[in-house]
């Protein structure tokens, strides 16, 4: 017989989550390339993080929370839907494995259920703040089939792909590999040809006059699209959305990041008296690297601690709202980043544009720690308790059905949901994940399965990206790792880590040092084949088809004359 107090101790957390009181709010915040190991309460002691930390400090911290994807757009599909991105067609078989056009035609199918559509159906009124990145239209410019406003949002006001180094002037490129291929590369050929045939002119040879035109006019043509490009993706492409209309073109960037804080403080002021979700996804600290005016020069690295301590800041003004309206108690909070910090990046002088990962191996882009393991913090102090240690594998999919059953939603029949429900985890209940295996996605390939297994958890990597150059922690030569083709190397048999014991991967498991190599192999072997046996497949979203600009797509907002570009200075908010 279990003793009273046992029993009313166990039976607590239930209680609080009763009908005896009313759903909780949600406030699900969003970092964009924050690394694990740049929050003070993840053990950064030089980036100053105390609103971050005030949310470790007040709830739950989840040490072993996981992306779903190590990119962007596949890991946010995967946030929303609470499904592994490739089930939606939101995981590439490219090179390219995100959006990078506002006018590319793929994206979250209008079929998927995201939360916010299970919540407004509930009497949520629901708003998205910042990034998207997961598309915008189909077919024409005005049928929006993939906006946040047809996925269960009333209100957007952010921007429809990502924040780019092409978006900010002199902050370089993203399109090299592109550039060379299609730009440098026809132009060195084709100059060498114009050599070639003046030369022979030169020596007396008959040229016809039209040959040498012909490929000037090449040269031409390659040359002038190359600047076109150069000087209209910016506004053409980096843009703010208020809703369905096109608020800001170009994005002022220097007080963006102000503007979407004041816009998720306004939906807060203005829903305090009904339920609310609120998505509050930024575009900190993609790279190219921007801060307002106060935050400049201020933190002790460089660019990239001037946007994580602006991002701070913005973190720390909503949580104020919060307790100004008296709602902290029942709303519950939510913070992490969309996948591990980009190790590769670097500025145009050579100082490091990438974040932290701690202790882990590798980064954005691939499937090593450093780029699944993210920042995980939860706060609801109505039944979340202060300074609570989640240790058990868990995923940003996981917040679906935790979303769901706490606004007491019910989650779809008709698809597979993968995530599970962190209420008994998060209120005490037991320290024991749901998740017995989870599976690793570099774009549409699985590339490894994590099993926890009593005090292991094992990790088998199929396949591992080369780092280039030889030693070093990245892809640096190709700025995000492949998952295809010569930049990896295949396993067989799998390359096997305890991350329980061994969290960096430092050191692989051999059979003459764990006695149960092939049996866990063989075990997990298992898993991945079941998993793959259930995944139907869905219509690739990111198909080069779909990636590629689209004319007829383009949102152009005029407000005043500016020959051959889109220009509106204003904001529509």
């Amino acid at each position: 017989m279990v003793p009273p107090l046992l029993l009313l101790l166990l039976l607590l957390p239930l209680a609080l989550l009763g009908p005896a009181h009313p759903r909780p709010n949600f406030l699900l915040i969003m970092a964009d390339d924050l690394g694990i190991g740049d929050p003070g309460c993840y053990g950064n002691r030089t980036l100053r993080t105390p609103n971050i930390d005030r949310l470790a400090r007040e709830g739950a911290t989840l040490t072993q929370h996981l992306a779903a994807a190590p990119l962007c757009t596949p890991s946010r599909a995967a946030f929303l839907t609470g499904r592994y991105p490739v089930r939606s067609g939101m995981a590439s078989r490219n090179r390219v494995g995100v959006f990078l056009f506002s006018a590319s035609s793929g994206g979250l199918p209008p079929g998927e259920v995201t939360f916010a559509r299970l919540l407004k159906g509930r009497g949520y009124a629901t708003a998205f703040v910042g990034k998207w990145h997961l598309g915008l239209s189909c077919r024409s410019r005005s049928d929006f089939c993939h906006h946040p406003l047809r996925h269960g949002f009333d209100r957007f006001l952010g921007t429809p792909t990502t924040n780019l180094r092409d978006c900010r002037p002199g902050g370089g490129t993203v399109f090299g590999p592109a550039l060379r291929a299609l730009v440098w590369a026809p132009l060195g050929a084709l100059g060498a040809g114009l050599a070639a045939l003046w030369a022979a002119r030169g020596a007396g040879l008959r040229v016809p006059g039209w040959a040498l035109w012909a490929l000037a006019a090449m040269m031409g043509a390659v040359g002038g699209g190359f600047l076109c490009f150069r000087h209209y993706f910016h506004p053409a492409n980096c843009f703010l959305m208020a809703d369905l209309d096109v608020a800001q073109q170009p994005t002022d960037y220097a007080r963006l990041t102000a503007r979407l804080a004041g816009a998720a403080e306004d939906f807060l002021r203005g829903h305090a008296a009904t339920p609310f979700l609120l998505v509050l996804s930024f575009l900190h600290v993609h790279t190219a690297h921007f801060a307002g005016p106060a935050f400049r020069g201020r933190s002790q690295h460089g660019a990239y601690g001037d946007s994580v301590e602006e991002m701070d800041w913005a973190v720390g003004r909503v949580l104020t709202v919060l307790d100004e309206l008296g709602l902290a108690n029942d709303t519950f909070v939510y913070f992490s980043s969309d996948h591990g910090a980009h190790v590769e990046e670097v500025g145009a002088g050579g100082e490091r544009h990438g974040g932290s990962n701690g202790a882990f191996r590798g980064g954005k882009g691939n499937n090593w720690e450093g780029g699944v393991r993210v920042p995980g913090l939860v706060r609801w102090p109505r039944a979340v308790p202060r300074g609570l240690e989640v240790a058990d594998p868990t995923s940003n999919m996981d917040v679906f059905p935790t979303v769901a059953r706490l606004a007491g939603a019910e989650l779809p029949g008709d698809r597979v949901i993968d995530g599970r429900d962190l209420t008994p985890l998060l209120t005490g209940l037991t320290r024991r994940s749901d998740h017995d295996f989870l599976f690793h996605y570099c774009n549409a390939f699985l590339q490894a399965v994590r099993w926890r297994d009593g005090p292991h958890v094992w990790k088998a990597f199929f396949f591992t990206p080369v780092f280039e150059p030889p030693g070093a922690n990245g892809c640096h030569a190709a700025h995000v790792c492949p998952c295809h083709g010569p930049g990896v190397a295949r396993h067989d048999p799998p390359l096997l880590f305890d991350v329980a014991r061994d969290p960096g991967e430092a050191r692989p498991l051999t059979p003459d040092a764990e006695p149960r190599h092939a049996r866990v192999l063989a075990v997990m072997a298992a898993a991945a084949r079941a998993h793959a046996a259930g995944v139907d497949p869905a219509p690739d979203q990111l198909s080069a088809a779909n990636l590629v600009w689209k004319p007829w797509l383009q949102l152009c907002c005029v407000s005043r004359p500016h020959p051959l570009a889109c220009h509106c200075a204003g904001d529509a908010h």
